[in-house]
């Protein structure tokens, strides 16, 4: 059964109980932020008490692409999904915030910044957010929720506002097909990441909850790297074993990174570490696999963006992994290659020539 399906009419709620019902709104019309709303509508939640049955909103940047999703509830985006009749899709910026009691925020990171600045003046004070993006700001070289707190620049004598990641290995098509999945819920704050994990669990959702903020952000991030990597040896038809090889170096470089972050490391062998960097690097829907697989067959990048109907987020996360590694002084070989062939025009070839006759040397992951 796919997302989209219309709740069981008996099971609506009561008049009078509806005001305790809290309001999501969700950030974005990408495929995560679809894909978000159709599952907090999901009737087949394992908690069917009305207080976690939110009221959703859906915002999106574009007034035009709003109004049409809003009428068709579909977009091509993500063509095998249709909205539910329930979610309310919003073309105003107020109207899609003043209510909120909790925020998604489905924005792809290099166009965090400029989405949040143009909504901070409607965002309820203390209001939590969740972001699930997967990405690394460029110059800046902050995560998701740190953009976020940056540029919301709450009072400082008010209670912190509540900030989570949730992420894992989730191929948006999936999603929508109501796949067997699961996620982590990260946050410093205990109660809220209880609280995601509540709000989004459903019998074929699984979620987590870590305290690692860190961590969850950054694997979700330096996969989708590694993930074009794949994708690059897919076009070349180098083989499973040389992707094999790909995954377990990738980690290792991941982990390094995100130890020198202050990362826990057993973040990177769990769901939102190996098993996010596997999906991405396997699936055929993979985004990032799929933009390093026409590199491998010889499209040039800027084609490929142009005809994309969705953002590539490891295309420039790579050059602030890059940045980080130069920071921490981490060795990260696989990304350095991966930034040489999207940026500086080495061949894809040569890129995994140099890798394997690199100096001999004891295999090391952290």
């Amino acid at each position: 059964m796919a997302l989209g399906k219309q709740p069981d009419p008996g099971s609506a709620p009561r008049s009078g109980a509806v005001e305790d019902r809290p309001t999501v709104t969700i950030l974005g019309l990408g495929q995560m932020g679809l894909v978000c709303a159709a599952m907090l509508c999901d009737p087949d939640r394992l908690n069917k008490s009305l207080a976690l049955r939110p009221r959703v909103r859906l915002w999106g940047h574009s007034a035009e692409e709003a109004g049409a999703v809003a009428q068709t509830r579909k977009s091509e985006r993500l063509p095998g999904l249709r909205l539910p009749d329930e979610v309310r899709v919003s073309v105003r910026d107020h109207d899609a915030l003043h209510e909120a009691d909790l925020i998604v925020s489905a924005v792809p990171v290099q166009y965090m910044r400029s989405v949040w600045e143009r909504l901070r003046g409607h965002v309820p004070p203390g209001v939590g957010v969740i972001s699930v993006a997967k990405g690394l700001e460029n110059g800046t070289l902050l995560r998701p929720t740190q953009v976020i707190t940056e540029v919301l620049r709450d009072d400082p004598d008010r209670p912190a506002r509540p900030l989570a990641a949730l992420s894992g290995p989730t191929i948006a098509p999936e999603l929508a097909r109501c796949l067997p999945a699961t996620m982590v819920a990260a946050s410093d704050d205990e109660a809220f990441r209880a609280r995601v994990q509540q709000l989004f669990t459903t019998r074929w959702m699984r979620i987590y909850t870590s305290h690692d903020l860190i961590g969850v952000e950054l694997a979700g991030a330096i996969k989708n790297v590694i993930a074009i990597a794949a994708g690059i040896l897919d076009g070349l038809q180098a083989g499973n074993n040389a992707k094999s090889a790909l995954l377990a170096r990738g980690l290792a470089e991941i982990a390094r990174l995100g130890s020198a972050m202050g990362a826990s490391p057993e973040t990177f062998f769990g769901v939102t570490g190996v098993g996010d960097l596997a999906t991405s690097c396997f699936s055929p829907e993979g985004r990032n696999r799929s933009c390093g697989e026409a590199l491998g067959k010889g499209t040039a990048l800027e084609e490929y963006l142009r005809h994309s109907r969705s953002v590539v987020e490891g295309v420039a996360t790579t050059r602030s992994v890059v940045d980080l590694a130069s920071k921490y002084r981490v060795e990260m070989p696989i990304v350095q290659a991966v930034n040489a062939v999207l940026f500086e025009g080495l061949d894809p070839i040569d890129a995994i020539g140099q890798l394997m006759t690199r100096e001999p040397k004891a295999e090391r992951i952290g």
